[in-house]
């Protein structure tokens, strides 16, 4: 499948992409799009719309963003991969008004995530401005070729207090037996952890926030990964300690995910 690029509604040129090679600030969402529709649509556009304020002081209206989405969705295949990166034109080291933030948008081969399970190894580690969804992170390529390095799938991240937070790139979500565990930490709240929570209520599943940390591990009766390819992969190892694996956990997080609408942007 070919990888389309647009910008602001129309096909990217290479001087509309040239600018962006060596540019790091810049924020942005992704999705996987089945039959020309997403799930979580509004969590996406509520993403979008709150890192461009505290980015670039603005944000572009929704149905602006929309239109960008469906012009882009109409030149691909039902089935994508989508990411729309809101970056400014005038350059990441532009100082005074901030400008109107330009939109790309990038569609590609649809993603499932890996089959797992996964072994995790911690890593502390804080995201700058956690709750951004931010380009350039190269300590999240870092810490997960490290993690391959070592033995380890990938690396969850625990903060200065020994809180989890979050994974290179993904959310974690804990299971104790009858209750889903989201980590007490700064970090970036998932669109799909956001749908999962809120198809979860749905479904009177139980789920509460609390903090977590590596000395909790053993006593976990499950965990996975989750992030816009995927509701949940199951972990069965974190740092030293074996997790149990947990079939109905992972069954109730994918069927909160599906329960979840598909929407036409």
């Amino acid at each position: 499948m070919t990888t389309l690029v647009h910008r602001n509604g129309r096909a990217a040129t290479t001087g509309d992409l040239a600018p962006l090679a060596f540019a790091g600030y810049a924020h942005f969402t992704a999705m996987q799009v089945r039959g020309g529709r997403i799930r979580g649509l509004d969590l996406h556009l509520d993403r979008l719309r709150f890192a461009s304020e505290e980015l670039f002081g603005r944000a572009l209206p929704d149905d602006r963003v929309r239109s960008f989405l469906r012009t882009a969705l109409d030149a691909s295949a039902a089935d994508v991969s989508l990411t729309a990166t809101l970056y400014a034109a005038p350059g990441e080291f532009a100082a005074g008004e901030a400008a109107e933030p330009d939109v790309l948008v990038r569609t590609g081969p649809p993603a499932s995530g890996p089959a797992g399970p996964l072994a995790l190894t911690t890593v502390e580690y804080e995201r700058v401005l956690p709750a951004v969804k931010h380009v350039g992170e190269v300590a999240k390529t870092y810490f997960m070729r490290r993690a391959v390095q070592d033995g380890f799938d990938d690396a969850a991240f625990v903060d200065r207090r020994g809180r989890f937070s979050e994974a290179t790139i993904w959310n974690l979500a804990f299971w104790d037996g009858d209750a889903v565990v989201w980590p007490d930490a700064p970090m970036l709240v998932g669109t799909t952890m956001g749908i999962v929570r809120r198809q979860l209520d749905r479904l009177g599943v139980p789920q509460r926030v609390q903090e977590v940390t590596p000395a909790d591990v053993p006593a976990l009766a499950g965990a996975v990964v989750m992030n816009s390819w995927t509701p949940g992969v199951a972990v069965h190892r974190i740092g030293p300690a074996p997790v149990p694996e947990a079939p109905r956990f992972l069954e109730l997080l994918h069927r909160a995910y599906e329960a979840e609408p598909l929407t036409e942007p």
